[in-house]
């Protein structure tokens, strides 16, 4: 029926906002290769894939910070241990303009076993000491390289502090899951139809693609919250990628088309997350 929603879970933002939005970025380093490359060099390190990837760090982040500090949104930085470690004047800037810090593994192209549980928890504990270190206080999210965790990647993260995690794609809304230490707010991925690196890096589309998805996205879910169900997406920017000026007026143009909306509210995924632990443990 028109004006109604089936969806069965009752959600609420704070001021009755009818839609959240959140720009999740990274600041990516790795060991062999990035995600793009001339051509496989898989005997080698692929020395031009790295270069690729350092751009994020030497221009690309530069320029999505301006981008943000002008249409004054704050957003969260998924930050590989190994980044903060080559840029740490980079991650502290980022810190200090008022952008979430959250874990993203040491090396964005190593993966976390399942049958290795204390090299991941030693992992974990290695970048958050870097990150606190490099930040100025500790990280409080944490999503795996690609979503990838292991088994055993939300207790190891509740117990170590953390109270959001990004490895999943099942729901439009956060919600909680038990770990032996306690309930993990789950921050799904609502960000695939405008992720840079899905949508264009990989897919070799234009530009326009990520508008597209997110327009229809945001359309859809500004409707249903209008309609008393209201949902949360996000806009994923790679620095190496998205911080190309390539992609930045397209970006822009998604910002500002959800900034002239009412009932938008913009947040951290740190202030998403800590809502819905207070809303969820309500229920």
């Amino acid at each position: 029926m028109a004006g109604k929603s089936s969806y069965p879970r009752k959600w609420e933002w704070p001021n009755g906002a009818k839609i959240a939005v959140s720009v999740n970025m990274a600041l990516e380093a790795f060991i062999r290769a990035s995600q793009v490359t001339l051509e496989k060099t898989s005997n080698k390190v692929d020395h031009f894939s790295l270069s690729y990837a350092e751009y994020g760090a030497k221009s690309g982040v530069w320029r999505v910070m301006d981008l943000l500090d002008d249409l004054g949104i704050r957003g969260s930085v998924s930050t590989n241990g190994y980044a903060a470690e080559l840029y740490p004047k980079v991650v502290r800037a980022l810190a200090d303009a008022g952008h979430e810090i959250n874990g993203h593994a040491w090396a964005n192209d190593q993966i976390m076993k399942d049958d290795d549980p204390d090299a991941e928890l030693a992992e974990i504990r290695k970048c958050t000491k870097i990150l606190t270190e490099t930040a100025g206080h500790a990280p409080v999210g944490w999503t795996s390289p690609g979503s990838a965790g292991s088994a055993n990647t939300l207790s190891f993260l509740k117990g170590e502090g953390y109270i959001w995690n990004g490895d999943d794609a099942s729901d439009d809304l956060p919600f909680l899951k038990a770990t032996k230490n306690g309930p993990m707010v789950i921050m799904p991925r609502t960000n695939i139809p405008h992720n840079d690196l899905v949508m264009w890096a990989m897919a070799k589309n234009p530009p326009g693609v990520i508008w597209d998805g997110f327009k229809d996205t945001f359309d859809q879910l500004y409707s249903e919250g209008k309609n008393g169900s209201p949902k949360w997406t996000e806009i994923t920017l790679h620095y190496h990628m998205a911080g190309r000026p390539t992609l930045i007026p397209t970006i822009r143009k998604c910002l500002e088309y959800a900034k002239q909306h009412e009932g938008v509210w913009f947040a951290r995924k740190r202030d998403i997350a800590e809502w819905a632990m207070k809303h969820e443990s309500k229920a």
